[in-house]
């Protein structure tokens, strides 16, 4: 009778919406596992990877959308606008409000949380809401809230709900004692930044997920992303965006990392498409949870002297960060993405000339070249 009434009190407790109470026994096991029922294993995780076609599309939730990368998302093209729900805690811009369903959502209330994904019938959650590294350094204690607290949140509810869930994770989950010429998948990892610190979190954590409940988990280390419509957000390698932009308008522009601080760096619809691509991939495909990607890796004076062939008169200085110098040189300067490559397919299309004319012509450079070949 106790073990009755007992379940009764968390029935009644989530019905109500507040967090399920046995999210805190010592099983850990979600609300869904009550019962005679075992966890389910990484061999059934099918359950909750079924491929989606036609009528039957994803219902998108993406939260912290107003970071940078998410201003890019193609997936109101591809699922349909009305499908895909845009979250975040500020004021959306006009573009990103009436470009579909916008709702805010704060990845701290778990009960809104589950409230948005029950009453939209979500399926696939993607979860941007993060303090960056240098933003991280600079707010410890709400980058630990954010980054770690709002994760257990949506693995949760993910988890709850039977959703399929990506998290990127990024280049700063390595460490100064990681291989760094290339990283592979497996290795050390010991990141210094609490932002690192909370993404090698984010992958064992989901990994943990998938194999104790069968959560459909998958994540990407992020390299350094350059968006062409984007703001620099608190990461070291922001300088390879604000770069263009200062080169259109003044023709200099001071870079806060050394000349030769090579790092991995992809255009973000390598990004996008990276991500939409490992989405996709039927849950037998993929040998691992978390995948590197990379595309290209340069240096800011790699860089500089790209942007040199179609500004002549372009100068660059160098103001060295020295928190941010060391962040940059605690990462790894290539990925080895190679089981990403292998498992589903993974290819990028833009280099560095590439992306260089893309991002000057898109910034209104007077000098326009053709996309090269």
């Amino acid at each position: 009778m106790q073990i009755i009434g007992m379940l009764r009190h968390v029935a009644m407790a989530c019905g109500a919406g507040q967090r399920p109470l046995c999210s805190r026994w010592t099983s850990g096991l979600p609300v869904r596992f009550l019962g005679t029922s075992s966890p389910q294993s990484p061999a059934d995780a099918s359950f909750h990877s079924a491929s989606f076609s036609g009528a039957d599309r994803p219902q998108v939730l993406i939260t912290g959308c107003l970071q940078f990368l998410c201003f890019d998302f193609p997936f109101r093209k591809r699922f349909g606008k009305d499908n895909v729900i845009l979250s975040d805690i500020r004021k959306p811009p006009d573009h990103v409000f009436y470009s579909g369903p916008f709702l805010y959502a704060d990845v701290l209330d778990y009960k809104r949380l589950r409230e948005i994904v029950v009453n939209n019938r979500i399926t696939w959650l993607f979860h941007y809401s993060a303090l960056l590294s240098a933003a991280g350094e600079a707010n410890v204690p709400l980058a630990r809230a954010v980054n770690v607290t709002g994760l257990h949140n949506v693995l949760d509810v993910a988890a709850e709900y039977h959703l399929r869930l990506f998290v990127p994770s990024t280049i700063g989950a390595f460490g100064p004692t990681s291989p760094r010429n290339p990283a592979p998948d497996l290795c050390t990892q010991r990141p210094r930044t609490i932002y690192g610190v909370s993404k090698v979190y984010t992958e064992l954590m989901g990994e943990y997920y998938y194999h104790r409940y069968g959560l459909d988990f998958r994540c990407l280390r992020y390299p350094g992303i350059i968006s062409a419509d984007s703001q620099p957000g608190g990461g070291t390698t922001d300088y390879a965006v604000q770069i263009f932009p200062d080169a259109i308008r003044s023709g200099k522009f001071e870079c806060n990392l050394k000349a030769s601080a090579r790092l991995p760096m992809m255009y973000v619809q390598d990004c996008l498409r990276a991500t939409l691509e490992v989405m996709d991939a039927p849950a037998e495909s993929l040998s691992m949870r978390t995948y590197n990607i990379n595309a290209m890796s340069f240096s800011p004076e790699e860089l500089a002297q790209e942007v040199l062939k179609h500004l002549p008169e372009f100068q660059i200085s160098y103001n060295v960060d020295p928190v941010l110098q060391a962040i940059a040189d605690s990462w790894p300067m290539t990925l080895d993405d190679s089981s990403a490559r292998k498992d589903w397919g993974w290819k990028h299309d833009f280099d560095l000339p590439e992306l260089v004319t893309t991002m000057l012509n898109f910034h209104g450079s007077d000098t326009r070249v053709a996309q090269a070949n």
